[in-house]
């Protein structure tokens, strides 16, 4: 017999977290069985019982022989269901965020400031999706004080979707650029699945953080009405002192100086910021939160490897946070500068006009050594003739190997897939 979901989350109340992994079962866990294209999670619910989980959430009856295994009719959807019964029964403020570029960082960079005066739980990594957000709202109970989710997608109406599970009483956009083209059909497709978080809150009266300093956010927020609206980057709010790292001048002078790299940086900076001041941090504890978050997740990471230091940005890449990147990096003050450089992915038709128009960018910095890697990189070589091209990494890491860097600025970015943070170990 199908469970409800009041009676589901009845059960879930009786479990000490939820996972979705038999790998990753914890004593007394319900366990939610997935479907995807290539593995069926029902047919792991016997393990994950036999592992410790209290209960099993299953969709397939023929599983359901006793009372530890809960019938639904698909995993995913009661998942869902489940999440956003539990949201409705918290009180506490929900700062919902999504955006191109930069959500990760901003969300950390958040959840460290209002951290200093609340008990906060954020999203972990990068569990963002239609399978993340409900994990994370289901991970959040009375102890906390606040929480910020992050959101992720790529196609119209899943952020709709996320926002339904989520209900954010609080939101940003970081930023709206080019990123899962394919999935978007294109830019304005992207503006319009972004900005279905500035549709939730107007629609709810929740409030809104607009960053004053983006002309596209400043447009989007002004085709909505909001309750609340917060603005930051105010010209006088902060003053850039310098930004490898970014150093930076707060509203009464203090100078603070940050582990993170470039303009763009800033950005996520000043959205916690302000999400502090709002909340009721005071400004020396949230600069102290701001100074003290070091990236260690291959997000605008320093790494020191003999005489070279590394720029690690590879967690993932679009043509807009590419571009500011290379930007960033073309302004850094080192002898030598080399870039290595992988595919961004989900372009769709785009993808080849997006890399010839980024090896256009590429050919203005001048750099040193220019090394590029994967198939669609190819299309950057137009405007580099004197690049090094590789259409996949096992030739890159031997050439780096017999092309060993001195006293050397390197900056590594390329899409999720690519997973050019491997190239470290050869440099």
């Amino acid at each position: 017999m199908v469970i409800s979901i009041p009676e589901l989350y009845d059960r879930f109340r009786e479990c000490a977290g939820v996972s979705t992994d038999t790998r990753k079962i914890t004593e007394g866990c319900l366990y939610v069985a997935l479907k995807g294209e290539k593995f069926d999670g029902n047919l792991f619910a016997n393990d994950a019982l036999e592992k410790g989980a209290r209960y099993a959430l299953v969709d397939t009856p023929e599983l359901a022989t006793d009372s530890r295994y809960l019938l639904v009719d698909d995993g995913l959807t009661a998942l869902q269901e489940l999440a956003r019964y539990h949201r409705n029964t918290l009180t506490i403020p929900v700062v919902g965020l999504t955006g191109s570029n930069g959500k990760t960082t901003t969300k950390e960079l958040i959840a460290s400031v209002v951290s200093r005066k609340y008990r906060t739980y954020a999203t972990q990594g990068n569990l963002n999706n239609h399978i993340g957000v409900p994990l994370t709202l289901l991970a959040i109970d009375e102890n906390y004080e606040m929480a910020v989710v992050e959101m992720g997608a790529n196609h119209q109406g899943e952020i709709r979707l996320l926002c339904s599970i989520a209900r954010p009483t609080h939101g940003l956009i970081t930023n709206v650029g080019k990123a899962h083209l394919e999935g978007f059909g294109g830019v304005e497709g992207v503006r319009k699945g972004k900005g279905e978080l500035f549709d939730f809150l107007a629609e709810t009266g929740g409030t809104v953080f607009i960053n004053a300093h983006s002309p596209v956010l400043m447009e989007m927020a002004a085709e909505r009405l909001f309750r609340e609206a917060v603005f930051y980057q105010l010209t006088d709010q902060y003053e850039i002192l310098s930004d490898n790292p970014v150093v930076y001048k707060d509203e009464v002078g203090h100078v603070i100086t940050t582990h993170l790299p470039g303009r763009y940086n800033f950005d996520n900076m000043a959205a916690a910021l302000c999400i502090g001041k709002f909340f009721g941090v005071p400004a020396e504890e949230a600069n102290e939160a701001v100074a003290g978050y070091n990236p260690t997740n291959n997000r605008s990471q320093f790494i020191r490897k003999g005489s070279n230091t590394i720029l690690m940005d590879a967690y993932n890449a679009n043509p807009s946070s590419m571009a500011a990147a290379i930007q960033h990096f073309m302004k850094q003050d080192a002898t030598h500068k080399v870039v290595i450089l992988g595919d961004m992915y989900e372009l769709g038709p785009e993808s080849p006009a997006e890399h010839a128009a980024l090896g256009e960018l590429i050919a203005q910095g001048k750099f040193d050594t220019v090394i590029l890697a994967g198939q669609d990189m190819r299309y950057a070589l137009g405007a580099l003739p004197k690049a090094y091209y590789f259409p996949d990494k096992f030739s890159l890491h031997n050439w780096i190997m017999d092309n060993p860097f001195q006293n050397t600025a390197i900056l590594i970015k390329g899409s999720r897939g690519m997973g050019l943070e491997s190239v470290v170990q050869f440099l």
